[in-house]
């Protein structure tokens, strides 16, 4: 089969995107639009120096444009928009299932209260869930940069919403902000109620990835490419079937690779990993899932079988039910 041909099956098969920032699905001319409608100056005059912008250096050159563009979201109708253009996506590539992360310590710091973004988000969900029934979920994630005492404190304004929340992360800057040090306040999480996941392995190495199975007790590694520096580490992984929410498009534009041929992704898929394909930030990254997917298949040229086995990765790793698995998992074979 041609790559051409693969590509036009996997526009028609179901998929499920299970590593997504929210506030990273601001495009260029929503970031100018709303930096317009609320008078918020930016050092970007037009789309054109927006786009050149969207070149970094590494995770933090990244974050620093990334903290810069949310500055521009401040009311329910701006969080709608954002979350209802990410959710059209979602229609238009088959993705039926999407579950997102959302960073409130980001609008938190701005001022921006936690009932605001959140009438906003969950606007768009329902309206996507009657319109199409797109199914969704939050994560709700703790920046890794900020204190103990701050995530414990965005726990604690998160209590009135916990029925919409899935489960608590940790991203932002990796490196220097090892996992241990949110064990209390993962801890927390789970005595809510709350199920667990963690960013590490993207910059921090293995070790980080060990502290978050063993620490945090996670249930899912967000990123985790660093593992393929461990063999004992695959082994396990391999053998517990932990998933890794892999972004490989993310994972070059961050310079974690020079180059998407150098990407583990498949040498891991082979090790029998449950690896799964995301788009992370996709306005910044070149890239919704679809993208991420076709630079894949263009460059490795995997087998059908492979891409299948990503695409079941995909459910097998959600946080949907076993029988709303199984209903998908059936229509892909």
């Amino acid at each position: 089969m041609s790559a051409a041909e693969q590509l036009d099956q996997f526009a028609s098969l179901p998929k499920a995107e299970l590593h997504l920032h929210i506030e990273g699905t601001l495009e260029p001319q929503m970031l100018l639009d709303l930096a317009e409608k609320h008078g918020v100056p930016l050092p970007y005059q037009t789309l054109e120096a927006v786009e050149r912008a969207y070149n970094f250096d590494n995770l933090q050159s990244f974050l620093d444009l990334y903290y810069l563009g949310a500055g521009v979201l401040r009311e329910a109708e701006d969080f709608y928009e954002l979350m209802k253009a990410y959710l059209l996506r979602c229609r238009g590539q088959n993705i039926v299932h999407t579950e997102m992360m959302f960073d409130p310590q980001t609008h938190l710091a701005r001022g921006i209260p936690f009932e605001v973004f959140m009438e906003g988000f969950l606007a768009a969900i329902d309206e996507a869930r009657k319109t199409w029934h797109q199914s969704s979920r939050l994560l709700m994630c703790f920046l890794r940069d900020q204190s103990e005492a701050d995530a414990f404190n965005t726990l604690e304004l998160a209590k009135p919403y916990l029925q919409h929340i899935e489960a608590v992360g940790l991203d932002s800057a990796e490196v220097g902000h090892p996992p241990k040090k949110f064990v209390r306040v993962f801890q927390a999480a789970a005595d809510l109620g709350l199920k667990r996941i963690a960013h590490a392995g993207e910059e921090g190495g293995p070790d980080y990835i060990l502290e978050a199975l063993d620490l945090l007790e996670v249930s899912r590694i967000d990123h985790g490419v660093q593992a393929a520096r461990d063999d004992q580490l695959l082994a396990r992984l391999a053998e517990s079937r932990v998933p890794l929410t892999v972004c490989p498009l993310s994972n070059v534009k961050l310079k974690v690779f020079n180059e998407l041929v150098e990407h583990p992704l498949f040498d891991m898929l082979s090790r029998g990993l449950c690896v799964t394909v995301n788009s992370d930030d996709p306005a910044y990254f070149g890239g919704y899932l679809d993208e991420n997917y076709s630079q894949l298949i263009q460059c490795f040229r995997p087998s059908e079988a492979q891409v299948k086995q990503l695409l079941r990765n995909s459910f097998e790793a959600s946080f949907l039910s076993d029988d709303d698995k199984s209903r998908w998992l059936s229509e892909l074979a």
